[in-house]
Order: structure tokens, then sequence, then C-alpha cells
């Protein structure tokens, strides 16, 4: 597994389809890190028709479940590992006597547990509270999940995939951490990728803040990655870069002063991306204003060379922009899948900035600056059918996701590129 540019045709990636899980994150979405509630059926008719449409593209496009499932059935030692990590997770409280017996049945139980129940184990994280009723009744069962991945679909941020490997990353937020654990399982023990480093201890490094773009890459950071995940993603060995530039995420002028919304601009790849070699599609305003450190492959290691800003740092390199709006940025069009040169995979960002205004998303001072933005540039010449994105020359497919981006993402943060070529 080995990406050097974000513009090589895209030929494998991996997915999670929605699953039981992403019910919880409706009962209160920001806690479980989603902009708001959507309809779970309708988002995961969504996701299908992403998948299908990536395959229609020549795309070969691998399940969490099937990668699982599939393995664990076809394989005694995978399917091994795997009931190994249930008996470790599942966990039994309550009344002692009940809660040891409990969980000694279940251990005993688990080799007999249907591999498609094993994944659903691993996605709700169940533990059992037994209580006794006194009454001659059943002992009473309460059942928790203790950490649901409502946030696995979106299977960019676990790793990263550079020019030398696989860099399994390390999530910052506690509703995310068991993440990587299943995505670093899949790609060492499924896959058998051997190319693999991991992201530990505070150093925290997610890949939607990882693009990379042939001599040189980008690392974000900010409220997800931070510098020492970033150095230490640079120390990996999974990047053979020329050039890094590692980029403090940054907000809009009309931002600085308030509270800082932690879920704006989380990741690069919310208000940046790459369409093809030499065309960056960003709010030039957000571009301008990301302080960015510039480190040269140094041997083996990178040395800090100097400091810019993301605007300053591209165009230097011959790279022109596809500027976006307020309204644009904020509704995921720079959360895009490039499928090849000048080709993208985009989000139907009319239909999302309609849902994000008539949901009141937005405080009531930004709501007002988007409606600017919208009044200015049209609905009808929004990302990605915009002037600028066809005098650029991108091809773009527009996949209506205004369900499931009520996670937070769009098609980029939704897919795990495996390889490109």
């Amino acid at each position: 597994m080995q990406i050097a540019a974000e513009w090589d045709r895209l030929t494998e990636v991996m997915v999670h389809e929605p699953g039981m899980e992403i019910e919880y994150a409706m009962l209160s979405p920001r806690p479980f890190l989603f902009e708001r509630t959507f309809r779970t059926s309708k988002a995961v008719e969504e996701h299908r028709r992403l998948q299908e449409t990536l395959r229609g593209e020549g795309v070969k496009v691998s399940t969490l479940k099937q990668l699982i499932v599939g393995k664990a059935d076809a394989d005694p030692d995978f399917r091994h590992l795997l009931e190994e990590k249930i008996r470790r997770m599942v966990m039994f409280y309550g009344n002692r006597e009940l809660s040891v017996k409990a969980k000694e049945e279940f251990q005993n139980s688990v080799s007999g547990l249907d591999s498609l129940n094993l994944f659903h184990i691993l996605t709700l994280e169940p533990s059992v509270n037994l209580k006794k009723t006194g009454d001659g009744n059943p002992n009473y069962p309460t059942i928790y999940s203790n950490i649901p991945l409502a946030n696995l679909y979106f299977m960019r941020d676990q790793q990263a995939v550079g020019s030398g490997g696989v860099i399994i990353g390390n999530m910052r937020s506690l509703q995310r951490k068991k993440e990587t654990e299943i995505t670093e399982f899949v790609i060492r023990k499924g896959l058998g990728a051997t190319n693999v480093a991991k992201i530990e201890g505070n150093d925290f490094f997610e890949g939607g803040d990882f693009i990379p773009a042939g001599t040189f890459a980008l690392i974000g950071t900010g409220t997800r990655t931070n510098r020492t995940g970033a150095m230490a993603a640079m120390r990996s060995g999974m990047l053979n870069f020329k050039e890094i530039g590692v980029v403090e995420n940054p907000v809009y002028s009309f931002m600085e002063g308030a509270p800082r919304d932690p879920m704006v601009n989380m990741h690069l790849d919310t208000y940046f991306n790459i369409a093809d070699s030499g065309v960056a599609v960003t709010s030039v305003e957000l571009a301008k204003r990301a302080v960015l450190e510039i480190f040269v492959k140094d041997g083996d290691a990178y040395a800090l060379s100097g400091k810019s800003n993301l605007y300053d740092f591209l165009r230097e390199r011959g790279y022109s922009f596809v500027n976006l709006s307020v309204a644009e940025q904020l509704s995921y069009s720079s959360n895009f899948l490039t499928l090849s040169r000048s080709k993208i995979m985009a989000v139907r960002t009319e239909n999302v900035i309609k849902r994000l205004l008539s949901d009141s998303v937005f405080p009531p001072h930004i709501a007002a600056i988007v409606k600017e933005s919208l009044s200015r540039i049209g609905a009808n010449n929004m990302f990605p059918f915009s002037s600028e994105v066809k005098n650029h020359g991108i091809d773009a497919i527009d996949l209506d996701l205004s369900e499931l981006t009520g996670g937070y993402g769009g098609a980029h943060c939704m897919t795990a590129s495996l390889a490109r070529t």
C-alpha cells in the first residue's frame, strides 16, 4: 500500500457502510461529534450509491464488514485472532457471582458465534450488567454500548497511506480512539500489509490531515492532529517526500475572538484539497491565513527549512487555485475524492447548504455570512459546477450525500484510499 499523489488514479478503497452504531448518534449528535441528526436509512442508501459509483469508475471497493467477515469465514487463523479480540472486549459487571459466571460462559461460547455477530460486537462494544432479582425470575441484564463507533464510516481518519506505506493514526477524540484498533487489525492481519507504522502516546495524527502531492506532502495540525503527531508521522518511515509542509489549520477572520468550534476546519481536507498536479481547491482566505512550516528531507529525517503560509507555498510551486466561498467551504466542497487527474467525486453542495441553513446548524452571525455568500455566487454556481471549476478543466461527479454529511464530512472523509497508480 503506497500513495504518492492525490491525483494518481484511484484503484482501491476501504469503506464502512454505516450500521446500527450510527443510530446512537441520533440521540445526541454533538457528543458523538456529529453536526446534526439525519435519516439513517437514507444515509445508508447514499453510502451504497457512493460505493456503486466508485465501482463504476473501476475502483475496487472493500467494505470493512466484507473484509472482516469474509476473512474470518475463510481463514481459521484470522478467525482465531478475531475471537481473542472479542473475548478481551466484552465486559461483565454487577453481581460478582453472576458476572464471573456469565463472562466464563461468554468466553466459551465465542467460537460458536458467527463472524457477522463478532463484527457487530466490534462496532458496538457491548457490556453486560447483571443484577439478581430475588424473586425466582432469571437474573436481570442491562446492556450498555461502551463506545458505539458512530464515526467509523469516516474511514479516512484512522490511517493515512503515504509514499512509503501506511501510518496508523492516533485519534485525539475519545469517541474515536477505538477505531484505529479495528482498522489496524484489518490492515495488518486481514490485508497482510507489512509496511505499517503506528502513532502512539500523546502524538495525535488523523488521516484527514494528510494530503500527498508528488514531490511534497501536507499535514494539517489543529484540533485533531497536533504538531508532535505530524513530527511522528515524518519519523515513521512511511513518508518519502522531498518536502513536507506542516500547516496550522486556520479560521476565518470573522471567527477570531470567539470560542473556536473544534469541528470547523478540524482537518486539512475540510478546507483544502488537490484535484490535479498544480490545481488546489481551497478558500484562498484560509490558505493565506494558514501558517506553514517547511521540512526538507535530510537523509532519513526531515529538517525545518523555513516558514510560509499555505497559499504562498503552493503558488511558489506552480499551483493555481479554485477559490471556495464561505458557503461552499462550510458545505464540504473541498471534501471531494480525486479519482484521477482532474476528475473528482464531490458532494452536491447546493443540497448540503440548504440543509444546514434549514436545520439552523450555524450560529446566527455565521448564518448571515453564509446567506450573503450564497446570494453573491448564486446557488446554481456552487462547487462543483462553478465557473472556476470549469475553467480549470475539472470533471466532477456529484453525489447527494446530504444525510451522510450530517456526521461532518464528505466523500474524501468516507473513503480510505489504499492504492493509486
